[in-house]
């Protein structure tokens, strides 16, 4: 008894420091049922703590019951190919062994949160169609499909995650990285989840190149006179690029009259930069939807399934689970277009007109803009191709066809298409002109204020 009470004394030591305080009795189940789990615990710290150079560890404890705890684990971590018996009571451990059992835990962890996640949604998914996405590995592909949940991966880091419910039939465990780069995504929201890219790009290599042929510095002016068939549009696209990077790096540094002062080591600086935003927002997030699926079959908006009907997707869609749905879905929303006289079958196949998206657009445009009227008091003029736009920007509109851009004028308010850089521009002054690809911006007053192309 004596002895049991000294192995128990010192395994408090490791599970305090894990859990706080317990009872000798839950000290001893929960180091029991340690031997057997596949993720870090406080007995591998241990072992690592005492092995040697070479990574030996022996099994012998001067306590029975340590040594029963560290035999047992060793054996445990041999059958996961983590130790070695060489002999006796030695043991060699696995140079990574401290973060495979890491990386396991969390894979375990990740697991069990999807299985809450949908049974909250009453989902069935088997095993194999459960998928933690990685967008680092060499095969990644974008998925597409509803957001059945978002939660945090890790509280202390600020990093989210999504649960996607695939149109390939399964769900998708999907890293967002930190919380503050993504914004709200409703429930059932159809989305598009794309690995982004890292990495050096051409605009970096022309930063270089034209601060090299002006004594380390990077003006616009310069710009154009190293690359005189560039555009001051384009240039301002590099600049907008530096401003990125010192935001997050705090590196580089600017002149008081603008100029850029650029060093040898830029593309160095460029690549931690990337480094990093890769891991703060490891994918890029398209909103398809905001509305959930059943919804979209009769809306009179242009839809993401209208887009998928006409483009054809990127995507295969699998007849199971949220596939499915959205099989079912696409059938029903192209009867709706031949019954409104927007597509008409020919020989076996169906023919959509060719302004359908735009017509349908429109629709909810005139409807979307009739209701804001009455709560601004104010009447809505469509924008057109060619006009000129220029008013405060109140806020961003979700409607089905896409976000919008309120523009509120001394007499009137429009709606234009929504682009992710007026977000620090709300409540400022916005001018642009509406062109048939988008809207070429200018943020401010001033006609010299920088665009947005």
């Amino acid at each position: 008894m004596t002895i049991f009470r000294t192995g128990c004394a010192r395994a408090a030591d490791i599970v305090n420091l894990d859990l706080g305080p317990r009872t000798d009795l839950e000290i001893e189940e929960r180091l029991r049922s340690d031997t057997g789990a596949e993720r870090l615990t406080a007995i591998d710290r241990r072992l690592i703590r005492d092995m040697d150079d070479m990574r030996l560890v022996s099994a012998r404890h001067i306590d029975p019951f340590q040594q029963a705890l560290r035999a047992s684990r060793l054996q445990k971590l041999a059958r996961m190919n983590l130790a070695t018996h060489v002999g006796g009571d030695s043991w060699r451990l696995d140079a990574d062994l401290a973060t495979t059992l890491r990386r396991i835990g969390e894979r375990g962890d990740i697991i069990r949160t999807m299985q809450r996640d949908l049974s909250a949604r009453n989902l069935e998914r088997a095993s194999a169609d459960r998928v933690i996405y990685d967008p680092a590995a060499a095969d990644a592909r974008p998925i597409v499909g509803r957001v059945l949940s978002r939660g945090l991966a890790d509280e202390h880091a600020d990093r989210h995650y999504l649960l996607i419910d695939g149109i390939d039939g399964r769900a998708h465990y999907t890293p967002l990285g930190k919380g503050e780069a993504v914004g709200a995504i409703p429930l059932d929201a159809v989305v598009r989840i794309t690995p982004r890219g890292g990495g050096i790009r051409a605009a970096d290599r022309t930063i270089v190149a034209v601060a090299a042929a002006h004594s380390g510095r990077y003006t616009i002016d310069a710009h154009l006179k190293h690359d005189p068939s560039a555009t001051e549009s384009f240039a301002e696209t590099h600049v907008r690029r530096l401003e990125a990077i010192r935001r997050v790096m705090r590196s580089l540094e600017r002149e008081p009259d603008g100029a850029w002062i650029i060093t040898p080591d830029h593309l160095e600086k460029v690549e931690r930069f990337e480094a990093r935003q890769l891991r703060e927002r490891p994918v890029s997030l398209e909103m398809l939807s905001v509305v959930p699926l059943e919804s979209l079959v009769v809306a009179e908006a242009a839809t993401w399934l209208d887009r998928d009907l006409i483009a054809g997707t990127s995507v295969p869609i699998r007849d199971a689970g949220f596939g499915r749905d959205v099989n079912a879905a696409r059938e029903l929303r192209r009867q709706w277009l031949i019954a409104e006289q927007l597509a008409e079958e020919q020989d076996g196949r169906t023919v959509y007109r060719r302004n359908l998206l735009a017509a349908l657009q429109r629709r909810e445009l005139l409807r979307v803009g009739a209701r804001l009227s009455e709560e601004l008091r104010l009447p809505f003029t469509e924008a057109k191709t060619g006009d000129q736009v220029q008013g405060r920007l109140v806020r961003a509109v979700e409607m089905t066809s896409g976000r919008h851009a309120l523009i509120e004028r001394s007499r009137d308010f429009t709606l234009v298409p929504w682009r992710d850089m007026l977000e620090r521009h709300v409540g400022k002054s916005v001018a642009g002109i509406v062109r048939e690809s988008g809207i070429s911006w200018t943020i401010g007053r001033q006609r010299s204020g920088p665009s947005i192309s």
